[in-house]
């Protein structure tokens, strides 16, 4: 009876909290506020991949869900409005699994990729504003990992199973390769167990990512000869133009953020440690280890951390903003000034429940909206969503 009277009693908090909104400044009501979607199915798991604003001032999350019949995670579309409110929530064919980020915006559509539950073939799906699903492609990879717009054209990181690649690609719109590279993963039996287990979630969650840097060379977050590396590649050389060495699968690189000049923002995992440096300068042309950039040890926060970076301008200062988890359950929210690199300021998002990060961006009225994990009463995976003024993070960083 305790578990449902403190959920009871949430939900009683939240809904107070609603009206008082509703009674409240309409334009403050989007500026600033707090939403933690929940629902009566006590025994599903719904948690975000990554979220955009719409051009209605509204949200689009592309989440996924637990199911039943897969050992990989659903496919889960949600639609708030303006003000944070729920609008709608769509829970997509068990056909079509582990969607990952980004979620990709071109020509007045927005995309995201996914697999196939049987053949595990990548999917590019087209989704319009509310949600709906308006395409399906089939692109001819297996298992994705990573995605990124570059222009009017796709970035893809996958894993061919059968041939033991990492594998990037680039893609139009309409899912077709321009081009595409593989570069082993390792020859061996068991060298591909942590991909799976990152696939089917019975093992750490890997940080996979793509990209293409200020050079114009792509690069990709993943596994190369045995090792969770950072690699730099043309997409035609055999070999990989340069390669930054992490530890096997227990340490490397957890986000990356292309600068001018060959300098990188970057967050580092290392056997459960977590490191930021803010300005990294990484050669793309030789082979260097993760373990060498100095970057600045983070104890507060979990261990191997999920860690957002993102570019941020608040009135005329531009910062680099990083997001990620504490060992308290919190978000918090580590500003550096963009020009000189110095520490500036934090903010901690999160309040009596656990808070996780899943992604962040900035929005149309200068802000900043963060999307998370929360676990209502403690045991039920919920999205939550805060929304920032330029104001209160002025107020936080300068």
């Amino acid at each position: 009876m305790l578990p449902f009277l403190n959920r009871l009693l949430f939900l009683v908090a939240i809904l107070m909290l609603t009206n008082c909104a509703n009674n409240s400044d309409p334009a403050a009501d989007k500026s600033n506020f707090t939403r933690i979607f929940d629902n009566t199915q006590f025994n599903v798991s719904y948690y975000p991949i990554d979220m955009v604003q719409t051009l209605d001032g509204g949200y689009l999350v592309l989440g996924g869900r637990s199911l039943a019949t897969s050992s990989f995670s659903g496919t889960y579309i949600m639609k708030a409005d303006a003000f944070g409110n729920f609008v709608s929530g769509q829970e997509v064919d068990e056909k079509l699994v582990d969607p990952i980020g980004q979620l990709m915006y071109l020509n007045d559509k927005y995309y995201f990729f996914c697999m196939t539950a049987v053949g595990l073939q990548t999917q590019l799906i087209e989704i319009d504003a509310t949600g709906a699903i308006t395409n399906q492609t089939n692109v001819g990879t297996t298992y994705p990992a990573a995605a990124a717009q570059d222009g009017k054209n796709f970035l893809l990181s996958s894993y061919d199973n059968v041939n033991q690649l990492s594998v990037i690609s680039s893609l139009t719109a309409d899912g077709n390769i321009n081009q595409s590279k593989g570069y082993t993963i390792g020859a061996g039996s068991n060298v591909d167990a942590p991909i799976v287990a990152h696939f089917v979630h019975t093992g750490p969650q890997l940080p996979f990512q793509v990209g293409k840097n200020a050079a114009g060379q792509y690069f990709f977050n993943g596994f190369y000869n045995y090792t969770f590396s950072l690699v730099f590649t043309d997409l035609v050389s055999t070999n990989p133009l340069g390669v930054v060495q992490g530890q096997q699968s227990s340490g490397g690189m957890s986000a990356v953020l292309s600068l001018d000049g060959g300098n990188y923002s970057v967050s580092l995992f290392n056997y459960g440690s977590n490191s930021l440096l803010p300005s990294a300068r990484i050669s793309s042309t030789s082979v260097t280890s993760a373990t060498d950039l100095p970057g600045n040890s983070f104890p507060e926060l979990v261990a191997n951390a999920t860690v957002r970076i993102l570019p941020i301008t608040l009135g005329t200062k531009s910062y680099i903003l990083y997001g990620s988890t504490t060992k308290s359950k919190q978000i918090a929210l580590y500003a550096y000034d963009k020009t000189s690199f110095k520490f500036s300021g934090s903010k901690y998002l999160g309040f009596s429940n656990p808070f996780e990060i899943a992604s962040m961006t900035t929005t149309a009225d200068g802000g900043l909206a963060v999307c998370g994990t929360t676990y209502v009463a403690g045991r039920f995976p919920r999205i939550c969503l805060f929304k920032i003024s330029m104001g209160t993070l002025q107020g936080s960083f300068e």
